[in-house]
């Protein structure tokens, strides 16, 4: 079983740790997601499973996907997306990804589409500081600035930075860490914030990145009285030792 699956933003939230101390958390309603298709190199040239996920009325679907639903003998879906594994012979067609195959503590991948923020002008897409709001500056305060050259080339260069359609781009988050699982209702908890709008299509995997998990431990109590009487204890051992050695 590979660790991937598809979900939906529902939104954000906290809780308190076991630590007791409050985690802002997203919640995600992941899976389950059938698989409709399995590809094989011989067949397809790579070696991939193609699942299914989100609730949408049959009359929604066109003839090429309602084929391909009706074929693997799964309902209907909103969206049909590819993952890439060497285990694909292992799956069956029919077969669901499920939210259980996580745990809390494992780390993930997510992307998601970021909002659309429709047009926007160069400091808000760029992050320009703007011209200064003194010295005769009355109307270019947010204005993005010169933006051509001198007699050579004479042309604004290609890939410059200007106003323009801002946000509606594929955002990845990686290593963020899974808080909670609840497989009754198809929950899953994110520690932070996830890309994209609510009732958004999000896709998880398994992390690339292999670090160590942070593991936070409560301080022993009386712990620092302990070091300060260790210290104490000490200290006329080392003042004998030092006026001996001199």
């Amino acid at each position: 079983m590979i660790k991937a699956i598809l979900a939906k933003k529902i939104g954000m939230t906290r809780i308190y740790d076991v630590h007791g101390q409050v985690v802002s958390v997203t919640v995600l309603q992941a899976g389950p997601c059938p698989v409709t298709q399995v590809l094989t190199p011989a067949k397809h040239g790579y070696s991939a499973i193609q699942v299914s996920f989100g609730d949408v009325r049959e009359k929604s679907v066109n003839k090429p996907s309602a084929g391909i639903f009706k074929k693997a003998n799964v309902p209907a879906a909103k969206w049909v997306r590819e993952f890439r594994t060497d285990k694909a012979a292992s799956f069956q067609v029919g077969q669901a990804l499920k939210v259980d195959s996580f745990a809390a503590g494992d780390y993930v991948d997510v992307f998601g589409t970021s909002k659309g923020k429709g047009f926007a002008g160069a400091m808000k897409r760029w992050n320009f500081h703007g011209g200064p709001s003194t010295h005769g500056q009355s109307d270019r305060a947010r204005a993005p600035g010169s933006s051509g050259s001198n007699t050579y080339p004479g042309r604004v260069f290609k890939g410059k930075k200007f106003p323009g359609h801002l946000g509606v781009e594929r955002v990845t988050v990686q290593h963020m860490e899974v808080v909670q699982i609840l497989p009754e209702q198809d929950l899953m908890l994110l520690k932070g914030a996830v890309p994209g709008p609510l009732q958004g299509l999000i896709t998880i995997r398994e992390t690339v990145k292999k670090t160590k998990k942070r593991i936070l431990r409560a301080p022993e109590p009386g712990k620092k009285e302990k070091k300060k009487e260790a210290a104490k204890a000490a200290a006329p051992a080392a003042a004998a030792k030092a006026k001996g050695g001199k």
